[in-house]
């Protein structure tokens, strides 16, 4: 399959592809335009996940393919999103135990496809992704993903915290990635859980840090003190793979 990131522009495009249930990722609108049309069309874009910015023709003369923008562009998924049930779901059905990995500020769309691309190899269930602030499912993901998003679902949340809660309901035990941590040998991280992991320059967010249960760290000899939000996701994944393995539960 070929993954084509699809803009949309003009009024009547953008609303038919609300109307028909495209998942829309973000959708411009010029400021200050209130007529009929724009409204409706913003009515539909607050009944789903769209992100909404209200922007300058300048900027929407920017991102127009054809010139007839209208004042309005939508950017639809290049790949359909997942439900956190349906993740769940799956690893009921193969009678494992899930394993999810959740992103917090990972707004780099080769970083977003790397990880979805280990989180298949490591058997995980899922990926799921905050609404703001992070990449969408595009083209760039799609590739860099090397295929894995043919198999691995993606969810989209309004809230990590939120959701980290929720899933605690139902069993699951949550560890956050980061520097000050212990070391990750020493965290029994076998069982239902999840693996946060935030951005390189401000790692996972106070609120969602303070909602996991536990803080780990990867060991590091060099003389630099981060990895790629990537790399350090797929040694975090593969030491949680190791103890699964190993029976530690």
């Amino acid at each position: 399959m070929r993954y084509e990131e699809l803009v949309i522009e003009g009024r009547n495009a953008v609303l038919e592809a609300f109307r028909a249930g495209k998942t829309i990722d973000k959708l411009f609108v010029l400021d200050g335009c209130q007529d009929g049309p724009i409204r409706t069309i913003v009515r539909e874009a607050k009944k789903t996940d769209a992100i909404l910015q209200f922007v300058t023709k300048e900027r929407l003369d920017q991102m127009s393919e054809t010139g007839k923008h209208q004042g309005v562009v939508a950017f639809v998924a290049a790949y359909e999103y997942a439900s956190v049930e349906d993740m769940l779901a799956a690893a009921a059905k193969k009678g494992e135990e899930p394993f999810l990995i959740l992103l917090d500020n990972v707004e780099d769309p080769h970083n977003l496809g790397a990880i979805i691309r280990t989180a298949n190899l490591a058997g995980a269930h899922g990926v799921i992704i905050p609404k703001r602030h992070a990449a969408g499912l595009t083209a760039a993901v799609a590739r860099a993903s090397a295929g894995a998003l043919h198999y691995t679902p993606v969810a989209k949340v309004t809230n990590l915290s939120a959701t980290i809660k929720e899933l605690k309901k139902k069993g699951l035990w949550f560890v956050c990635a980061d520097m000050d941590g212990e070391v990750m040998y020493h965290l029994n991280l076998g069982g239902p859980i999840g693996l946060v992991v935030g951005n390189e320059g401000e790692g996972v967010g106070r609120l969602v840090k303070e909602t996991c249960d536990m803080v780990a760290s990867i060991p590091m000899k060099g003389d630099i003190d981060s990895l790629n939000v990537s790399v350090a996701a797929g040694v975090l994944a593969y030491e949680i793979v190791r103890q699964r393995q190993s029976g530690n539960k």
